[in-house]
């Protein structure tokens, strides 16, 4: 990102220069699929690119917001800020995470605001808690909120459940919030104990491939898949040990499975299951610099995505089989909730510009689709910059 020629078009709309810049990552997860919902573990990381902010206060008693990725301005006085905006306006993040702050007894005073991003849209790397995070960094800076990062992350989640209305789990605004440079975090979604876990990747880049497939299943098939976990659960649960399905290990399901009603539910726990372990075993070959153990559990956690969970879909199948030829290829599978998205793949430096110019194409001639590829590095969380 260009942060001068983000600060031109700062001045040329407000007729005056910012005063601070913030800067909040996107991010992706690296493997623990659709198991934070069930209590379990997730491994994402923060990414090089995401969304800037730059702020000046104006002593006006208005807030106004513009965004360089989209049309839509908003200018609202003091008193409005509380109100949610029509037809899902982007603003309804910011205006969450102030809604938040302001229950806490920070208020905010008037300012001028323009964000800017270079997080794909739609790509399921977290554009909406990135947006969510870098506001909160700069409230919490500008107007003495003294938060901690992790409050503020629990104050984001918090702003897209309750003002957007978005009921989403708290790892986006965790890897964005807490992200470290050349680290992934092990989460454990019901205690949120977490570690930093050194990402050595000398010589390999994270490739990050678009199926630039709109994600219409996406929504209702989650909606299921939690119903089909919470069924499970009870299923298996009949004796009230096990707060949620992550709490079984694969032996105690090995010895529980026969109590499951439907063939549907032991394949959607097991992936669970298996896949809280796959995120444990990844944390391992980590930290034995094992890369190549890192890439065979990744192929794993899609397989069982596939066959198991049910929600992968054509596209990204074709994009991480076509992954799967390259030479050089550690691992691919898909990342985010599925049926469209995004996969992530770690792929060795001196094989990337192949791995983008034979996936490309394969993918395209399968699926009609023309995908678009990311190289990212891993980076810090969510910040002032100057």
């Amino acid at each position: 990102m260009n942060t001068e020629a983000l600060k031109k078009s700062f001045k040329d709309l407000y007729q005056k220069e910012a005063e601070a810049l913030f800067f909040s990552p996107g991010r992706v997860n690296l493997i623990g699929e659709h198991t934070d919902y069930n209590g379990g573990y997730v491994f994402p990381c923060a990414l090089n690119f995401g969304t800037y902010l730059l702020v000046r206060r104006n002593n006006e008693k208005v807030v106004r917001f513009a965004s360089t990725n989209m049309d839509l301005k908003v200018e609202l006085t003091l008193d409005k800020l509380g109100e949610l905006q029509p037809d899902g306006a982007w603003v309804n993040y910011p205006l969450g995470v102030i809604d938040q702050f302001a229950k806490k007894g920070t208020k905010v005073e008037g300012m001028d605001l323009l964000y800017s991003g270079n997080i794909p849209n739609g790509a399921g790397l977290s554009s909406s808690a990135s947006i969510e995070l870098v506001t909160s960094v700069l409230i919490n800076d500008l107007f003495g909120g003294k938060l901690a990062m992790m409050d503020m992350v629990k104050l984001s989640q918090d702003a897209e459940n309750q003002f957007v209305g978005v009921n989403c789990g708290i790892m986006d605004q965790f890897a964005v919030g807490m992200g470290k440079e050349n680290h992934a975090l092990a989460l454990k979604c019901d205690t949120l104990k977490w570690e930093a876990v050194p990402l050595k990747l000398d010589g390999y880049k994270i490739v990050i491939s678009n199926t630039n497939k709109r994600r219409g299943l996406a929504d209702s098939k989650y909606n299921e898949r939690r119903s089909e976990c919470e069924q499970a659960l009870a299923e298996m649960n009949t004796e009230g040990k096990f707060e949620t399905l992550s709490d079984i290990s694969f032996d105690m399901f090995n010895d529980l499975h026969s109590k499951l009603s439907k063939e549907v539910l032991l394949r959607r726990a097991r992936h669970v299951i298996t896949e809280n372990q796959r995120v444990l075993d990844a944390m391992k070959a980590l930290e034995q610099n094992n890369l190549a153990e890192f890439g065979q559990l990744m192929n794993a956690s899609h397989v069982s995505l596939r066959d198991d969970y049910e929600v992968t879909g054509i596209e990204l199948d074709a994009l991480v089989e076509e992954a799967w030829r390259i030479e050089g290829v550690v691992g691919s599978r898909m990342t985010g909730a599925g049926f469209g998205g995004c996969t992530v793949s770690i792929v060795k430096e001196a094989a990337v510009d192949r791995f983008i110019a034979e996936v490309g194409p394969a993918y395209e001639k399968r699926t009609g689709l023309k995908p678009e590829f990311y190289i990212a590095d891993v980076g810090d969380g969510a910040r002032r910059l100057e």
